[in-house]
């Protein structure tokens, strides 16, 4: 009989819990058809944690997640809390619970399909072949520095410190050289070297690494032409690594190739196997209890977490084979329909997925 293995649940705000529901049922099916077992427990976290506890990040909720072998999240956020404190907003306790967890990279992974190329911006000549992913360091660089409000010769003034050890660097630059061997064998370092002292470190560590992983390809990319390649050449691209802040932009406007953010799934990781898995997008209060969010970027969050914290590759497969055929099929939710008119809701697509869910 297969271990049980322990999910933290945490739906969040907005959409969060419209479309953690449906991912729930893909893990329900999962067990029924690859006898997974699978104990779930959920928690608050967010917009409603401090509503409900004054806090973002509820002690409970923490000790849940540190006990867990995953964490599966849905959105944190809105304009609800944007004017609260510092300490009081969601977003503070999304930083303090990767911090927690040591949680020092994100994955995004931003792949084309082919059935929904008129969805994307882009001209399908420019999208064809596009399939990378995104490694962004998490815990470090100006997020975390210092930051302060001083008076200056001009007024008041603002300062934001960015720094990196290379410790740091060297982590997210190693966990990024191993998944470019499982890929395509193709590593872009994304830094501003020409420019910032953090940059120079950071590929100052990367060409000290790179010799341990010879059979990857690197290549050295400034920030702003990786974000100008990104729409000029997106399948050149197999493996981009980067700081915090260029990774969190970078990984936004890769999303956005696909057409629709509610398409992209992400994985959080730290030094083992555990992880927290997410949906790219938000929380997106303006769509939230209507029934039309796009549930499919937490139904893959489930299948990276299947892939990258379980080792559950036949559960992955089937999951996105799953949800390939539903789009192939012609099924979509409003943010990537053609006809509004045609679009199905959130519960629809879920079932829909996890009935083509098999071996």
């Amino acid at each position: 009989m297969a271990e049980v293995k322990k999910i933290a649940v945490i739906a969040g705000d907005g959409i969060g819990p419209e479309v953690v529901a449906e991912a729930e049922k893909v893990l329900k099916k999962t067990e029924e058809i690859f006898g997974y077992r699978f104990e779930t427990e959920h928690g608050l976290f967010g917009g409603i944690a401090i509503d409900e506890r004054g806090t973002p990040l509820p002690q409970d909720t923490l000790e849940m997640c540190q006990k867990s072998d995953a964490v599966l999240l849905g959105a944190v956020g809105g304009p609800k809390w944007d004017n609260n404190p510092h300490d009081l907003r969601p977003e503070t306790g999304l930083l303090g619970i990767r911090k927690a967890l040591g949680l020092f990279s994100n994955i995004r992974p931003a792949v084309i399909f082919d059935c929904l190329k008129e969805a994307s911006t882009l001209k399908p000549e420019v999208l064809e072949g596009t399939d990378l992913i995104v490694v962004r360091e998490l815990t470090g660089g100006i997020y975390f520095g210092e930051k302060l409000r001083r008076q200056g010769d001009n007024g008041e003034e603002a300062v934001d410190t960015c720094v990196y050890n290379v410790k740091e660097v060297e982590r997210i630059v190693r966990q990024a050289f191993e998944i470019a061997r499982t890929r395509s064998k193709k590593l872009a370092s994304v830094d501003k070297a020409n420019v910032l002292e953090t940059s120079r470190l950071w590929r100052e560590t990367v060409n000290r690494i790179a010799p341990d992983y010879p059979d990857v390809e690197l290549e050295h990319v400034l920030v702003d032409n990786c974000a100008m390649q990104l729409l000029r050449r997106p399948s050149s691209f197999d493996v981009i690594v980067t700081e915090n802040m260029f990774g969190d932009i970078l990984s936004d406007e890769a999303a956005m190739l696909t057409g629709s953010i509610g398409m992209l799934s992400s994985a959080s990781l730290g030094e083992g196997s555990f992880g927290l898995y997410e949906p790219v997008h938000g929380s997106a209060p303006d769509i939230a209890g209507q029934g039309i969010a796009n549930p499919i970027a937490t139904i893959l969050s489930v299948a990276l977490m299947f892939r990258l914290t379980f080792g559950y590759h036949d559960a992955a497969e089937a999951i996105e084979r799953a949800v390939k055929e539903v789009l192939d099929a012609g099924h979509r939710t409003s943010d990537i329909a053609k006809d509004k008119s045609q679009a199905i809701s959130t519960q629809q697509m879920g079932e829909l997925i996890v009935s083509a869910i098999r071996k």
